[in-house]
């Protein structure tokens, strides 16, 4: 038997059979995941495959998640909501409705989640789960039609970049100028359908929801999921969700399995930003420092969890944001939203003149508020600056670490947190 990695072991699982990157399979999924904005179309392509009086694949296997348009902003949004809801309830499917939070926050927090399975979801961030040693990625609304009816999807099994990080993270430098880094250094398409595995001591040290961090944006250097191999940590996290969970096998890339290596020492690492209009347009923060802001937004299914919201409260202590700053601030899940209140971060960020939302996505992909108007610039913690990302096409986004965007919303303008 060849030597393989994590993604070529999970594939071979799903089909019974040793396989290797470049290999076209047609696979039996494990879970699949839809969104209040990607669900109508799947389940309007199921209804094509399928006659009307026949169940989807799986119930057990399938959530739907209330996150873009959530509450629902328009009569659009809300007719989507009610026939979600309906198509939930005649399916018996699992549906997190508004206010549970964001699709990828809430499938591996209510244990959707497990090492070595193979999951899809219609959204481009489902990569996320590789934090817990999943192989996920996103797929389209007709593909998930497909998943839907059938349960199985056709593949190419991945080649597959693996990351060395090694070193220690400066205070107040975090996974987020960690992703951000590497993004910049590979470019926006260098993983094109390439599976990203991060290994090395960083990473080793790092939390899950640090890991969610780093696996979330690998799909801005065109990957289909990033990966690390499970480990006592994800133990941990699982096992708070399902009680009793063990994690029997310890999945790891073997000695000698093919990869393309990049190795980094990330101790001289400084904060990074992301400008406009691309992701991997990066720079560190003393190349943009000063450039004046008139909005922070500290959320996202890339950093809305409680680490990032107790970073932001110790930098942000009793000061104020700065006079004229819009500082919305939105925990990822309800869960987190409750950890967030139970320290009294919220009364905090209220008190420093920020606006704390319900959990979703807000204005990340500008579906809701927070909308940026014509010529105004926002630092967020979100994963996208595109033109138009958040509102206007006049508009600028710069992507940073909780720590840099709420050290720009104590100043103004973008500012290196260390100096905070």
């Amino acid at each position: 038997m060849f030597a393989q990695t994590v993604s070529e072991k999970i594939f071979s699982r799903a089909v019974g059979r040793v396989v290797k990157a470049g290999e076209f399979l047609f696979v039996d999924v494990d879970r699949a995941m839809v969104n209040d904005i990607t669900g109508p179309l799947a389940i309007k392509g199921f209804y094509e495959i399928v006659s009307e009086q026949k169940p989807v694949w799986d119930p057990k296997r399938i959530a739907i998640i209330f996150d873009h348009q959530a509450p629902a902003d328009s009569l659009d949004a809300a007719n989507n909501h009610a026939m979600l809801r309906r198509f939930a309830e005649e399916q018996g499917i699992v549906n997190y409705d508004v206010g549970e939070g964001i699709c990828h926050q809430v499938m591996p927090e209510k244990g959707h989640v497990l090492p070595g399975e193979l999951i899809v979801g219609a959204d481009s961030h489902t990569c996320t789960y590789g934090a817990l040693g999943a192989f996920s990625t996103g797929v389209g609304s007709t593909d998930m039609a497909s998943v839907f009816a059938t349960g199985r999807l056709w593949f190419k099994v991945p080649e597959t970049i693996r990351f060395e990080i090694s070193g220690k993270l400066q205070d107040r430098t975090c996974a987020k100028d960690l992703i951000l880094r590497l993004i910049g250094d590979v470019g926006a398409d260098g993983a094109s359908y390439k599976a990203c595995e991060y290994a090395g001591s960083v990473i080793r040290n790092m939390s899950i929801s640090s890991r969610m961090t780093m696996c979330n944006m690998v799909v801005e250097m065109g990957a289909m999921t990033g990966i690390v191999e499970p480990d006592a940590k994800t133990e941990a996290y699982i096992r708070e969700r399902i009680p009793g969970f063990v994690l029997e096998e310890r999945l790891r890339s073997d000695e000698g399995a093919s990869f393309e290596h990049r190795k980094y020492d990330v101790s001289e690492l400084e904060p990074q930003v992301a400008c406009p209009h691309s992701v991997d347009n990066v720079k560190s923060v003393s190349d943009v420092e000063g450039i004046k802001i008139d909005q922070v937004f500290i959320g996202s299914c890339t950093n809305g969890r409680f680490e990032d919201m107790q970073l932001v409260a110790d930098i942000l202590g009793d000061r104020s944001i700065a006079e004229g700053i819009r500082l919305i601030v939105i925990p990822a899940s309800r869960e987190e939203y409750l950890k967030a209140l139970s320290a009294g971060y919220i009364e905090q960020f209220i008190d420093a003149g920020a606006l704390v939302e319900t959990p979703c996505c807000g204005p990340c992909m500008g579906g809701s508020f927070g909308i940026l108007g014509d010529g105004e610039r926002c630092i967020s913690t979100s994963n996208r600056n595109f033109r138009g990302r958040m509102g206007s096409a006049n508009a600028e986004i710069y992507l940073s670490s909780p720590a840099t965007a709420i050290a720009s919303a104590i100043k103004g303008n973008i500012t290196d947190p260390r100096t905070i």
